[in-house]
């Protein structure tokens, strides 16, 4: 039976990273199993591809602290273009609940050291996008180390230099069962063969669950269905804009190519493995967008552009990471809730640290343990698109 330190179950850009956090800390035993016949065609390569590091709590500000300027040094580091556009991300504020909301996030954010990131008039948003409707905006906040990166690419940056060093892909192979003795995790059965480890890192997004099952383990990740609506070529508002979030609805927007690209939450959306785009969904989301972006009535859209992805939520809106303790080596890295792109550098940081070290300086990971679910210590995050 062949045998790896590590085995990484799911290899989207949360198992790359991971992969790639490990060989360049010297773990060059690293297996990443994918069960596609390629990379990213799972949530990565659905993804909006936003950046940023504007949340309201403590453990996410942290983990984007770590991952923005990592895509920002990304090719740099690993001779790989990750594609980050530093254009910003500008929260419109439309009553004083949302604006106080804003200032409180903005001040955790500097006192954790974000140095980007500002609050800004009503004053500023009009004059710096006329083309918004603004008769109802009191104000809002930017950062302009805030972006996009392109996921795929990112992806491929990460697995590529991993496997130059050592690290293994199988693709087209499925994970079957996870063995275990009395010393933890021992080994992964999966339509390749089995291969023996005693580290095992969960990293397969919403299908993390089943994943888990495997172990007996119950975890509360669920799929949630996202859909995402490109624009045709559009030049009615400018392609330096930053992402823009209209806080009354959630409707947000940033450029893309020659057009825009759109999202909005559909508050009657249902948990489930739904990856059909919905084309009345198109109607739902022009409405929204010609109404902060007047312009957009103009907006063609074609629907067979269009996609859907899954978000992998967890009840508070962090993910879960780290070992489970009852089940010695196996690792969690699950449940991101839509920032799976956005932070995988930092989860890729911590797994590894916690994989050889035990230990990890990025975060308290205590915090992202899957007890904490048990134990009524959840910490929600409410900055979610």
């Amino acid at each position: 039976m062949p045998t790896a330190e590590v085995v990484i179950i799911g290899g989207g850009i949360v198992g790359s990273s991971i992969a790639y956090h490990l060989t360049a800390a010297g773990c060059r035993d690293v297996l990443v199993i994918e069960r596609e016949s390629a990379q990213g065609k799972g949530s990565t390569g659905k993804s909006m591809g936003g950046v940023r590091a504007q949340f309201s709590t403590a453990a996410s500000i942290q983990m984007s602290l770590y991952s923005i300027p990592f895509y920002a040094s990304f090719e740099e580091r690993l001779g790989h273009p990750s594609g980050y556009r530093p254009q910003g991300y500008l929260f419109c504020a439309t009553n004083a609940d949302q604006m106080a909301y804003l200032r409180r996030n903005y001040e955790k954010q500097v006192a954790l050291g974000l140095k980007d990131g500002r609050l800004i008039t009503t004053e500023d948003i009009r004059n710096t996008f006329p083309q918004l409707r603004s008769d109802d905006i009191v104000g809002g906040s930017f950062c302009s180390s805030d972006g996009f990166v392109d996921p795929y690419s990112a992806m491929i940056g990460f697995m590529t230099w991993a496997a130059d060093r050592g690290a293994q892909l199988w693709k087209s192979t499925e994970v079957t069962a996870i063995r275990w003795d009395a010393g933890g995790v021992s080994a992964v059965e999966t339509t390749r063969g089995s291969v023996a480890s005693r580290n095992v890192v969960n990293c397969a997004g919403p299908w993390a669950a089943a994943v888990a099952k495997m172990l007996d383990i119950d975890l509360p990740v669920e799929p949630l269905r996202r859909m995402l609506v490109p624009t045709e070529p559009f030049d009615q508002f400018p392609h330096s804009a930053p992402m823009i979030i209209d806080m009354s609805t959630g409707f947000h927007f940033r450029p893309e190519g020659l057009g825009f690209l759109m999202a909005w939450n559909d508050p009657e959306e249902t948990p489930g493995f739904k990856t059909d785009f919905d084309s009345a969904f198109i109607e739902k989301i022009l409405i929204h967008a010609a109404d902060r972006v007047p312009v957009f009535e103009n907006v063609a859209v074609n629907p067979k552009r269009a996609w859907a992805g899954l978000y992998e939520m967890t009840p508070d809106h962090h993910p879960i990471l780290g070992p489970v303790p009852e089940l010695p080596g196996f690792y969690l890295a699950n449940g991101f809730s839509g920032h799976g792109v956005m932070h995988a550098p930092a989860t890729g940081k911590i797994l590894a640290d916690l994989i050889l070290t035990g230990k990890t300086d990025l975060v308290d990971a205590s915090l992202f343990g899957l007890s904490r679910f048990r134990e009524g210590k959840l910490i929600e995050e409410t900055a979610v698109l």
